[in-house]
């Protein structure tokens, strides 16, 4: 077989540039990370898009099409959906004999290719168009998300073989091999994946299938709040938890129990995991998905929302040699975030990291991490044992969860670990009389607790849609303050538009109360003061609380009154 020729080279060919031109080409192209050498010599004005796109059909045996010189009728169109469409930039032309033709402007990446087949069921051919041509063809072709949904829902009510077997399904006369057959149809398989890769653009956290009486709810859950779709047909319901059920590998015969499962995608060259639960209810199986997609999680201190000076203490904590960070706060405050984020800096050759987690949600490389399985015996007290076993240097334990846990990290901690876990508490004072009544004596704490991270996420304001305002005497008295104290300070607010679903939101921020376990913090603890007092002692210290964490986002302008009062209490 034929060697294929670099596309440097098919350039050069093609009379497109000179040798000269290639050699700075390359160069240039070395510099710029993840960038096509096509879009590299557009940039440096060698090559226009309709050259690139000849090229890469030379280079690759295959066609140059113009979309915008055809007609690509509906039920083509019908084979992709829109958020496909432009996740993956591609446009269906036509389909024949089970063959699916697709426009793409980067046809020599092949991973996408077989994402398409996956997805789609269907052999994939491709040809060549331009970015242009691709972008102009996705809208002039496709409706919004919503009005696709809409259709897709609206084909699905009026196609009366679904209908006809679904009801057959409900009144139990058919076996399962039908079930599965039903949950394996096309406007099935798309609607679950337009669902999905809607829930992955947008970065959503979880995706909720919610059974009812008299109707199936679809909802996504983007920055902490849930958001309904157009729900499908009520009748489509086993068929749509089926095919979640056979994604993951679970029991489809099994309607009565609880299951746990994972779905393993790639959309556009990175891995997502979709954990899946599946719950029994009333009427029919709840599923929650929850996407753990690794390239939107920021493992990185800079972008987790502190404050420079708290970042720069937080920092001089982790170059400790030994003792215990705990960071706390309630379900879905981004603790695990923060403690990934210390992770990865600490993460050097020279030092073995190894976590214990329930389940583990992120691989990092490097890291050994170990998962929870409390139906086997595998708590965290005793993988922590285990790990004591391996000579770590940091152990990450997911939660301290009761008294043989905290114990267990205690020695760890005593004989020259340096230990991070998470704690589901109020704020960071309120961490010390936790650990008290879990049963570990004030000396113990003292001798290894070296700071105790409380945090919230708030929703950021959208950018798209920011404006200032003046809030009303009401929105300060929330948060206890008076027009005199706000005197030239700002304050901001979304209207709300297309980019952040006229929410006036766009992703989540943290805000942070940071307690550093000095002398004087150890000294009022061996005296077993309350939390109040040491609340006191802290803030003498220079520690921020919550609130007054969150007073400082909403004068930068990044987020709202109504955010930082929902998600903090008054000191």
């Amino acid at each position: 077989m034929a060697l294929k020729r670099k596309i440097g080279q098919v350039l050069v060919d093609l009379n497109f540039i000179t040798e000269e031109q290639l050699e700075l080409l390359l160069e240039e192209h070395l510099q710029r990370h993840n960038e096509m050498i096509g879009q590299t010599a557009i940039s440096m004005g060698y090559l226009s898009d309709d050259q690139v796109a000849k090229a890469l059909a030379e280079q690759l045996g295959l066609q140059v099409v113009v979309i915008s010189d055809m007609t690509i009728p509906p039920e083509v169109l019908q084979h992709l959906t829109e958020p496909m469409a432009q996740l993956y930039k591609v446009v269906p032309i036509s389909f024949r004999n089970d063959i699916l033709t697709l426009a793409m402007c980067e046809p020599q990446n092949i991973m996408t290719l077989d994402e398409l087949r996956n997805f789609l069921g269907y052999e994939i051919r491709a040809v060549v168009a331009t970015p242009r041509e691709i972008k102009t063809a996705i809208d002039r072709y496709y409706a919004s998300d919503v009005e696709s949904v809409e259709s897709l829902i609206a084909d699905m009510e009026k196609d009366k073989a679904l209908k006809d077997a679904a009801a057959a399904i409900e009144q139990g006369t058919v076996d399962l091999a039908s079930i599965e057959a039903l949950s394996e149809s096309a406007p099935v398989r798309k609607l679950l994946n337009m669902v999905f890769l809607l829930g992955i653009r947008d970065h959503a956290s979880d995706l909720h299938f919610e059974p009812f009486e008299e109707e199936f709810k679809i909802r996504i859950k983007s920055d902490g709040t849930l958001y309904e779709m157009v729900p499908p047909p009520r009748h489509l319901a086993s068929a749509i938890t089926t095919r979640i059920k056979v994604m993951a590998n679970l029991d489809i015969a099994e309607r009565r129990l609880p299951q746990d499962g994972r779905i393993r995608l790639t959309v556009s060259g990175h891995p997502i995991d979709l954990r899946v639960s599946v719950l029994p209810t009333l009427f029919g199986e709840s599923v929650v998905c929850r996407i753990l997609d690794k390239s939107v999680v920021m493992l990185n201190l800079d972008k987790v929302g502190m404050e420079q000076m708290l970042l720069r203490d937080f920092r001089k904590v982790l170059e400790r040699p030994n003792g215990i960070v705990l960071v706390t706060g309630p379900t879905g405050s981004g603790k695990t975030t923060t403690l990934y984020a210390a992770l990865s800096e600490l993460n050097a050759i020279t030092d073995k990291l190894m976590t214990t987690e329930d389940p583990v949600e992120y691989d990092i490389d490097g890291i050994i991490q170990m998962p929870i399985d409390a139906d086997i015996g595998n708590t965290f007290a005793q993988c922590l044992r285990s790990i004591l076993r391996q000579d770590p240097d940091i152990i990450l334990v997911g939660e301290i969860r009761d008294r043989e846990t905290a114990e267990i990290a205690i020695q760890a901690s005593l004989t020259g670990h340096l230990v991070f876990s998470t704690l589901h508490t109020n704020d960071a004072p309120s961490t010390v009389t936790r650990l008290r009544d879990m049963g570990i004596p004030s000396f113990m704490i003292t001798a290894t607790v070296e700071a105790i991270l409380a945090q919230r996420l708030v929703r950021t304001i959208c950018k798209e849609c920011r404006e200032k305002y003046s809030p009303t005497p009401e929105q300060l008295a929330e948060l206890e303050l008076s027009q005199s104290e706000v005197q030239g300070k700002f304050f901001y607010r979304g209207r709300g538009c297309s980019v952040c679903n006229n929410t006036g939101y766009k992703g989540r921020t943290a805000i942070h109360e940071f307690m550093l376990i000095n002398d004087e913090i150890r000294d009022l603890i061996i005296h077993n003061v309350s939390a109040a007092d040491l609340r006191v002692a802290a803030a003498r210290n220079g520690m921020l609380t919550l609130r007054e964490a969150g007073l400082q986002k909403i004068y930068n302008g990044l987020t709202t009154i109504d955010e930082v009062v929902r998600e903090t209490v008054v000191d």
